[in-house]
């Protein structure tokens, strides 16, 4: 069935042939192929909730700034900008040769200019309650009301803030930040969701949802690439195969040009346990492994008003530091990913992060005689005495706490997996429900203040991710602090110092740093990492 409506889409594509096979129409088109497990659930800026839309969103529209390889804020929209000395205005200077894809919806169906209009607008859409975007929080906090955005010109738009927030352009890096045209999105009111029109490398075709998603190449793209200009690919085809070990045999057999997330049930096939490619399939294809901000820990509620924390053994220091040098990283990296991850030995904020110093942020190295000590020193010699706790998991890393399990029991404390849908455990969680629970936390900017902010007080749960129940004052000062530093080194000294903090009260057990894993084929270039695992494909080639 997902053959036949291939078949039947490619009809709707003026430069395929029906009649050609996919080789020979690939020898005139340069078109990407990549396979995403879940279906989209919207190609709006303001609801790229997930990796999927966020890749997706990313082809089509673009912002007033972007990323680069290692997070650094470049112009995108925006050529310069300017901020005011007490943090609270930014002024931001528009390129004038943007445009929106045609559409019917502009006069003579064709994409108009960019203005700063366009920016207020969109802004504003992200902070509407009758929009409830799910990306109100990048400035609900921050600015007043939409008189907040403001168009001086058609090519210069400010922003005023109602506080300092040091690391505000990073945050408009998000692709909830992306420039939408208003005639447009109330033409098509919430089908805008499947009728996206952006400015971005490439443009809308076809979705069928749960089959097949098709993006062309935007002609009119306005960014370059050492004088030519971008995109380099003609289209991008999307299939939506959920099963990813069919996915992973469709790409062997070159049906598919990109592939990552390489699954436990056949993670052995591709990689050996040092994390390099397995002889069978050395050479076929090309594999890149990249850092990628995401902390996957353990988490203890130290919230001891709550009535589940007053006689858990978790509330004791002793007992938690015990936990953090009980298990051993290294290994549960090699035997159960494959070596893909980093061993956290440092802290909360996880490497490729800019501000991550692992000789700063002192954590925890596998010392089983020292958790022994601890136990003992808690009260509970070689576990004695110490009631069985439970460890709240959702279902896909009940392997991992398994392995856990086993660590904790080596030094005798007694611990029962309880796995949950993942649905299950974050509500949990938000109701500082569970005392002991695995959680991960990845960045949605290239900022650690979107890290700490997870153990800042005023973020107690249920409004706030402080799932720890984590209070204190002194750390508070310094979170507070660090949004009137403007000198990004100075900043990382304060986020530094509340990281350690953190790990000294060891409220958490950081066990790893993700890594992002990508497999292309060898004729494909130009595919860049960044920290984020953002997708981009504009600088793409397929030979």
């Amino acid at each position: 069935m997902r053959r036949i409506i291939s078949h039947i889409f490619y009809g709707l594509l003026l430069f395929v042939l029906t009649a050609c096979g996919r080789k020979a129409e690939e020898q005139e088109k340069k078109v990407f192929h990549i396979n995403l497990d879940q279906n989209l659930t919207s190609l709006d800026p303001a609801f790229a909730r997930n990796q999927n839309a966020l890749w997706m969103v990313n082809q089509v529209f673009n912002g007033l700034v972007q990323i680069d390889s290692v997070l650094n804020t470049i112009p995108c929209i925006a050529k310069s900008w300017d901020i005011a000395d007490d943090g609270l205005s930014y002024i931001f200077h528009l390129r004038d040769d943007v445009y929106f894809h045609d559409d019917p919806t502009f006069a003579g169906g064709k994409g108009r200019k960019v203005v700063a209009d366009d920016f207020a607008y969109s802004f504003y859409r992200l902070i509407d309650p009758k929009v409830a975007s799910s990306g109100s929080w990048i400035f609900s906090d921050k600015v007043k009301d939409q008189h907040s955005f403001i168009a001086l010109n058609d090519s210069t738009f400010q922003i005023k803030l109602t506080k300092p927030f040091p690391p505000f352009l990073s945050l408009l890096t998000a692709q909830y930040a992306s420039v939408v045209p208003k005639e447009v999105v109330e033409h098509y009111g919430k089908d805008f969701r499947n009728h996206p029109i952006g400015t971005g490398p490439f443009k809308f075709k076809y979705w069928k949802e749960d089959e097949i998603l098709v993006l062309l190449k935007n002609e009119k793209y306005w960014e370059k690439d050492n004088g030519h200009q971008l995109p380099y690919l003609d289209a991008v085809k999307v299939t939506f195969i959920s099963d990813k070990q069919s996915a992973f045999m469709n790409f062997i057999k070159k049906d598919l040009d990109f592939f990552d997330k390489v699954d436990g049930s056949y993670r052995d096939d591709i990689l050996s346990k040092s994390g390099n490619m397995t002889r069978k399939y050395k050479g076929k294809f090309q594999m890149i492994k990249s850092p990628y901000l995401c902390t996957e820990y353990l988490g203890f509620l130290v919230d001891t008003a709550k009535s589940i924390s007053k006689n858990s053994p978790v509330k004791y220091l002793k007992v938690r530091q015990a936990i953090n040098y009980a298990i051993d990283k290294p290994k549960l990296i090699k035997y159960l990913r494959n070596s893909i991850g980093i061993p956290a030995t440092a802290g909360f904020m996880p490497q490729g992060m800019p501000g991550f110093d692992s000789t700063v942020v002192k954590g925890y190295h596998y010392e089983p005689e020292k958790a022994a000590r601890l136990l003992a020193e808690a009260g509970f010699p070689n576990g004695k005495g110490m009631p069985t706790i439970t460890l709240s998991t959702s279902t896909t890393y009940k392997d991992l706490m398994e392995f856990i399990q086993g660590e904790l029991a080596a030094i005798g404390i007694k611990v029962k997996v309880d796995a949950n849908p993942n649905a299950s455990l974050r509500d949990m969680m938000s109701k500082n429900a569970v005392n002991f629970f695995r959680g991960s936390w990845i960045a949605d900017y290239g900022d650690a203040e979107n890290y700490l902010a997870v153990f800042y007080s005023k973020n107690k749960v249920p409004n706030g991710p402080n799932y720890t129940g984590y209070f204190n004052k002194d750390y508070d000062k310094l979170f507070e602090s660090s949004y009137y530093e403007s000198d990004p080194q100075k900043r990382y000294k304060l986020y530094q110092k509340m990281d350690s903090m953190v790990m000294t009260y060891a409220n958490i057990v950081p066990i790893l740093y993700d890594q992002s894993l990508v497999m292309l084929q060898n004729n494909i270039s130009g595919y860049p990492s960044n920290p984020l695992n953002l997708m981009i494909l504009k600088r793409v080639k397929k030979q």
